[in-house]
């Protein structure tokens, strides 16, 4: 997966695979949530034949949870596809995790046994990624409102989001941010993505396509940021080691993060060249 922003699409409308692939950095065809129970064998069926028209790299699949009467017909049928990264919802256990393999698999930690667990998940053989889910989360910690009054998380929501950023970067997988069910609420999407990007998430999961620019802009390093990385990294040329620049102290770990905003720009510039050219 290359670029921050994933883009949900239901399972059972494959008439929108194509569009939401050419939207996103990745979508993620959903046979979980988004398909009711008499829809799940002909959304496993429409999953399988679009899945021979779609790069596997920027494809992953929300596979039914283990112990669902869904997840082993999922799984096997997807037996056909072993480079397809596959999401496990509701993830608990690393076993399950790796249960999955040879897939790639972003695990999804929604449950507050999975939160707990996150360390021991992320470092699963088969792990690719760790997201978590807010939603799922605080029905299952018997919460009623995720938010506070300034729309930022409450407490037992922002500890979660925490492990599970330390869990990711610790295994060394890609840590995915929850999904923001409030469609319309673009400004808060944008302060949810800021802040994911700002602590060192590497994307977030949309459920609607007009989310996706505003994901993808926050995510982006601004103009400053990248003129600022530039500026150190070329001041660093000739440094023999710790020095002084525009009145801060530049070390190894100030390099590092500029060469990161470096990468990440380059990255975002190069997925947004590539979309164009398909367009």
């Amino acid at each position: 997966m290359k670029g921050p922003a994933l883009l949900f699409c239901p399972g059972d409308r494959p008439d929108r695979y194509a569009r939401a692939a050419a939207a996103s950095d990745a979508v993620v065809l959903d046979l979980e949530d988004a398909v009711a129970p008499d829809a799940k064998d002909a959304a496993r069926a429409a999953v399988m034949r679009g899945l021979a028209d779609l790069d596997p790299a920027a494809v992953v699949v929300r596979v039914n949870a283990t112990g669902t009467p869904w997840h082993a017909a999922d799984v096997a049928a997807l037996a056909a596809f072993p480079d397809v990264t596959l999401m496990l919802p509701m993830a608990q256990r690393p076993e399950d995790v790796e249960a999955l393999g040879p897939h790639p698999v972003v695990a999804l930690c929604e449950t507050a046994r999975g939160v707990l667990e996150a360390p021991r998940i992320a470092a699963a053989s088969t792990s690719v990624g760790l997201m978590w889910g807010s939603e799922d989360l605080l029905a299952d910690l018997g919460g009623r409102s995720g938010r506070a009054p300034d729309g930022t998380y409450r407490p037992a929501l922002a500890e979660a989001r925490t492990r599970i950023l330390y869990a990711a970067r610790a295994a060394g997988v890609a840590p995915i941010d929850t999904v923001l069910v409030a469609l319309d609420d673009l400004d808060l999407l944008a302060a949810d993505s800021a802040d994911a990007a700002a602590a060192g998430y590497a994307a977030k999961a949309c459920i609607h396509p007009v989310q996706i620019a505003v994901v993808r802009a926050a995510f982006r390093p601004g103009d400053d940021e990248i003129s600022q990385a530039e500026d150190v990294l070329a001041a660093a040329a000739g440094q023999p080691g710790v020095f002084r620049f525009r009145g801060r102290m530049v070390d190894a770990p100030v390099l590092a993060r500029a060469r990161e905003i470096l990468r990440l720009t380059h990255e975002a510039d190069a997925t947004t060249a590539l979309r164009l050219s398909k367009t």
